[in-house]
């Protein structure tokens, strides 16, 4: 497997750079430049379920509006059902046969997502392909519902008992449909730059929750690296149990969406007007951004428990292969799940 041992500069980051202005294509035949639409042209979703997370704006709702429209029944699992529906409502304005459906689910709760896995179970539907899309960054320290940082607890925590709630869900369905099913996890380049080692990192095990020398951007980091050796321990376990589910893990690109919200607070009036601008060239489009999740979800060709950047492998840091890291980050999620009283 290929990986890095420093952050997102120097070589990689310039080989990065050049790739994304130049739009070039990988192995995959897609790359910076490819859109939703168009790695997901020739898949077929009919008789598909896809559950999606945080897709009621964003990369989350485009991924939504390029999978209903090519057949697949969507089910958005959203914080606010009511900008949900506004959403689901756009995407049937565009396409009028489009399948989608809203349901409640705050990932910052594990009570919230344990309703909403038990919800969707109820519904007797299955689910063939899970995409692991919300998140928040660089917020102010802030807890969640169950006293846990916040990136932390929505980026990494919540996904993982959604993951665990949906699992033999997705195995059955798998079974039944003769094809592997899919958790796509969305994480970052930001893993490459977790919490130095000095303040605890990469990944602060023992004061995960404590707000000493909490840093926006380190916790970032932090829960970008979570998904990154969750995905990975996850698939590493469902190929030791022979279960056919497939989990990969993906970096979207640099796009301006909400997500940015508590970051653009940091700045003046003026600077959230001019960096934007200045800096339009590095950015790709919401279409663009979308594709890497979209092409993990829909393509015959991925290979499990890796990471992928512009719809193509691509190199994560050293601490992202580091198995016990990410043994020692499961038994971690497991611990906090039962503390919650959740089984």
């Amino acid at each position: 497997m290929p990986y890095v041992t420093e952050g997102p500069t120097g070589e990689v980051a310039q080989t990065d750079m050049i790739k994304h202005l130049l739009g070039r294509k990988g192995p995959s035949g897609f790359g910076s430049a490819s859109t939703a639409e168009k790695v997901a042209k020739n898949w077929d979703g009919s008789g598909k379920v896809v559950i999606i997370t945080g897709s009621n704006t964003g990369l989350g709702k485009e991924a939504a509006r390029v999978l209903a429209a090519r057949g697949a029944e969507v089910v958005m699992a959203v914080r606010d059902t009511t900008r949900g529906e506004a959403a689901a409502q756009d995407i049937r304005s565009k396409h009028p046969n489009a399948n989608v459906k809203v349901m409640a689910c705050d990932l910052s709760s594990l009570a919230s997502v344990k309703d909403f896995a038990a919800a969707y179970k109820a519904t007797g539907k299955p689910c063939h392909i899970l995409i692991a899309n919300a998140g928040v960054m660089a917020c102010p320290f802030m807890l969640s519902a169950e006293k846990h940082e916040m990136q932390f607890a929505t980026n990494h925590l919540g996904h993982f008992l959604l993951t665990q709630e949906l699992l033999p869900l997705l195995s059955s369905t798998a079974k039944q449909a003769s094809s592997n099913s899919r958790v796509v996890v969305l994480s970052s380049a930001a893993h490459f730059n977790p919490y130095k080692k000095e303040a605890g990192g990469p990944i602060r095990l023992d004061a995960i929750d404590s707000p000493e020398r909490y840093d926006v951007w380190g916790a970032y980091g932090q829960s970008k690296l979570c998904n990154v050796l969750f995905a990975r321990e996850l698939h590493k376990r469902l190929t030791a149990e022979g279960a056919p589910v497939t989990a990969v893990v993906c970096h979207p690109g640099v796009i301006m969406t909400e997500l940015g919200r508590h970051f653009e607070k940091t700045m003046s009036p003026v600077m959230r007007t001019v960096l934007p601008a200045a800096f339009s060239w590095a950015f790709k489009s919401i279409a663009q951004g979308a594709a890497t999740e979209v092409y993990l979800a829909t393509s015959p060709a991925i290979k499990g428990g890796e990471y992928y950047a512009d719809c193509n492998i691509s190199p994560s840091t050293a601490a992202s292969h580091d198995d016990e890291l990410g043994r020692r980050l499961w038994q971690l999620s497991e611990k906090m799940l039962a503390d919650a009283g959740i089984n």
